[in-house]
């Protein structure tokens, strides 16, 4: 049978953004504005100067804006509605299907990059150098000051939180207690995507530097194209690693099989049996439970929330209790 318990729930919060989400949520909506002045001034400019070129750098730094406006709207959405009980397990994830569609986003231009360049391998077009060189520098001069403002919301830090002891069958705990980073369950995946398509730009400038630079010293027209199909692999290797890992996250997939071993074992080193364990990530920094135990020990919900008390990382456990007559 299982314990019925008490009746008596105590309120307690759903929150579980991560620590820094404040911070990058500003982060994120200054290199928008950057990357906005900075369209607006090239458009502007080579509608003025007759510069096509400087257009075209213009509507590509437009789709930048827009990719980083996706990761600004999910954290302003996530904050706005971390508390509307609609949500049952909060907005943690917010991030991750904003990181998920900007990867989307990602391998899309990968394969127009990589379209593109093919096309120019097999049908060499003339280049611009004077105007095309200019234009690359500035957009790697752009894409570093938005790596660096996005750098500085990025940094693992300590989760401070609460805990509630419900005693009876399903006993919800919250622990937020230090998380130190470095575990994949600690990743904001939504500012990795930001920081993964600035990086993408930047790395396209820098080899679209390199191959116009060497194009017009030698000649060699055809290692524009080639630096942009090697860039076009980049970033989809990029996006091929970040829908993996929140495309993971967005399926509730166990975000750490060593953990979920660690909790099994915890549990059942009393002589006690867990027959049904589920791990998933809430949040950055934040995962949940559900665990159920069989026992014949007159043992109550408390008790092994207490067991699970050093898994810090923890913050929404629902505890089942079985006793075996």
């Amino acid at each position: 049978m299982t314990d019925s318990g008490s009746a008596f729930h105590t309120p307690h919060s759903h929150v579980f953004l991560g620590p820094d989400h404040a911070r990058a949520e500003r982060r994120t909506w200054a290199v928008i504005i950057l990357c906005t002045a900075m369209m607006i001034a090239e458009i502007v400019g080579g509608a003025m100067f007759g510069s096509l070129a400087l257009i075209a750098d213009g509507l590509h730094m437009s789709t930048h804006a827009g990719a980083l406006l996706l990761a600004a709207l999910a954290y302003t959405f996530a904050r706005r509605y971390a508390a509307d009980p609609n949500f049952t397990f909060g907005t943690g994830k917010f991030g991750d299907l904003a990181g998920y569609s900007s990867a989307i986003v990602l391998a899309m231009i990968a394969l127009l990059i990589g379209y593109e360049a093919v096309s120019r391998f097999l049908d060499p077009v003339p280049i611009a150098f004077t105007e095309a060189i200019p234009i690359a520098a500035l957009g790697l001069l752009v894409n570093i000051a938005s790596a660096w403002l996005l750098a500085g919301g990025h940094h693992h830090g300590h989760a401070h939180g609460h805990s509630h002891s419900h005693d009876h069958s399903h006993d919800h705990s919250h622990d937020h207690g230090h998380s130190h980073g470095g575990d994949a369950h600690h990743r904001d995946n939504n500012m990795r995507a930001a920081v993964v398509h600035v990086m993408a730009d930047a790395a396209v400038s820098v080899l679209v530097i390199v191959g116009l630079l060497l194009a017009r010293a030698f000649g060699w027209l055809w290692m524009d194209p080639l630096a942009g199909f090697i860039g076009a692999l980049v970033i989809a290797s990029w996006s091929v690693a970040l829908i993996r890992d929140t495309g993971a996250i967005l399926l509730d997939r166990t975000p750490d099989p060593g953990m979920a071993a660690k909790v099994k074992a915890t549990i059942e080193s009393e002589g006690d049996q867990v027959t049904d364990l589920h791990l998933w990530r809430l949040g950055p920094g934040h995962l949940g439970a559900i665990v159920s135990i069989a026992t014949s020990a007159p043992r109550e919900p408390a008790h092994y929330r207490q067991r699970l008390a050093d898994f810090r990382d923890l913050s929404h456990v629902t505890v089942e209790v079985q006793h075996l007559s």
